[in-house]
């Protein structure tokens, strides 16, 4: 794969090292910290046979001291672009799953490909080509960001490129992506808009409320309507006023929400990321990336879409008038931040990593928690939360070195 233009680094290596079981056998990971939906058993353990999580163990089965570590589900981004140079926008398919890989290796075991404005033509195109690597089992669907959205609040997003969401040019898309569309980012407030959240909701997509300009009176229609998450809360729309409060109210205040929060320390106050947990409950946050190429990778200068973007020490800018373009945040960041800078509950950050995205995504029988029959797919940390093993399917993406 080409590097970008400017950019420097690399994508994060699995440690080296003797594997400590061959690929698929039954091993039992045992004397961990294991966050399950009920709670954190201490001194738990997790059976894995083949790519499944076990409820007893097989008598071969190789014992692992986790004592004094964590274990939590695999991590779930139901919202990214890239990472490790690679673009889910524009880049080849190996591109594509090199940004993937990037991200396994940070303990995201699963994943939506999030596009960005472009020409219908093409993003159809793209459709196409991200529809195929979901058929494989690369990434879990599709998350189209734009070009339906407001140019008061385009972001990172190519303003000449925007259009209102016609219900019509919103089902193109959907039929290009073969039935692995999992969510389209609206400005419901534009003509079409609300249309655009009824087909949507009737073909199974996730309707999401994002890069608007909407009222709160407007922003209650589109829930009405059968939007269910709010893309990067607080970012790319109108702010909380005690007059005109906006959709920031709407959409923390509605049990039917999923609110997405960007946890970089960028994208977020902290006493936003509060306010966000404190209204909407953990039950109702889902913590994303929002990531570009350029995580896991390093400084430089790459393309979002159209748009040049400058990483400085970790922060995505556009070149042209400087609006914050995506992150350069990885999930293991995300969830050592929400429990060591946010003193969220270890249980509370697990939930919005795994169990909620999965949920949204109709996943959660197979992945988003460690309980028998889902896919072994889990995150080792130790007890600074460093990130310390991955598996995926029962398999090691990084191998856990425990000495």
């Amino acid at each position: 794969m080409a590097t970008p233009p400017g950019a420097r680094g690399t994508a994060r290596q699995a440690p080296t090292g003797p594997q400590p079981a061959t690929a698929n056998a039954p091993l039992i990971l045992s004397g961990a910290n294991v966050v399950m939906p009920t709670g954190t058993a201490k001194d738990g353990s997790v059976i894995v046979d083949g790519t499944r999580i076990a409820a007893t163990a097989p008598e071969n089965a190789q014992v692992i001291d986790v004592t004094d570590h964590w274990l939590v589900p695999g991590f779930v981004d139901i919202h990214n672009h890239g990472g490790g140079g690679a673009s889910f926008t524009s880049g080849t398919p190996d591109d594509v799953v090199t940004g993937i890989h990037t991200h396994r290796l940070h303990g995201t075991t699963t994943l939506v490909a999030s596009t960005v404005t472009g020409d219908m033509d093409f993003l159809v195109q793209r459709a196409g080509l991200l529809s195929e690597l979901a058929e494989q089992g690369d990434v879990a669907g599709i998350h189209f960001e734009g070009p339906f959205i407001s140019p008061c609040r385009k972001g990172a997003h190519s303003e000449e490129l925007l259009r209102d969401p016609d219900p019509a040019e919103v089902r193109k898309l959907i039929d290009a992506a073969r039935g692995k569309a999992k969510m389209v980012t609206l400005a419901t407030e534009l003509p079409g808009g609300i249309d655009s959240v009824r087909l949507l909701a009737e073909h199974g997509v996730i309707a999401a409320i994002g890069h608007t300009d909407a009222t709160y009176e407007q922003t209650v229609e589109a829930i009405e309507a059968g939007a269910t998450v709010a893309t990067h809360l607080f970012n790319a729309m109108p702010t909380l006023g005690h007059r005109s409060p906006g959709p920031i109210a709407a959409l923390l205040e509605d049990d039917r929400i999923t609110v997405e929060l960007i946890n970089d320390g960028t994208h977020l106050h902290p006493a936003s990321l509060q306010l966000a947990f404190h209204h909407a409950g953990a039950s109702r946050v889902a913590f994303i990336t929002d990531a570009m190429d350029a995580a896991g990778f390093g400084d430089g200068r790459y393309m979002l879409g159209p748009l040049e973007v400058e990483v400085s020490e970790g922060v995505a800018r556009l070149v042209e008038g400087g609006s914050i373009a995506g992150s350069t945040l990885t999930l293991d960041r995300a969830f050592k931040r929400a429990v060591t800078i946010d003193r969220l509950p270890v249980e509370d950050t697990v939930t919005a990593l795994s169990a909620n995205p999965a949920k949204l995504l109709g996943m959660y029988d197979t992945i988003g928690s460690l309980e028998p029959g889902k896919y072994a797919d889990l995150v080792i940390l130790d007890t600074d939360f460093n990130l310390k093993g991955v598996m995926r399917r029962g398999e090691w993406v990084v191998n856990p070195q425990l000495g």
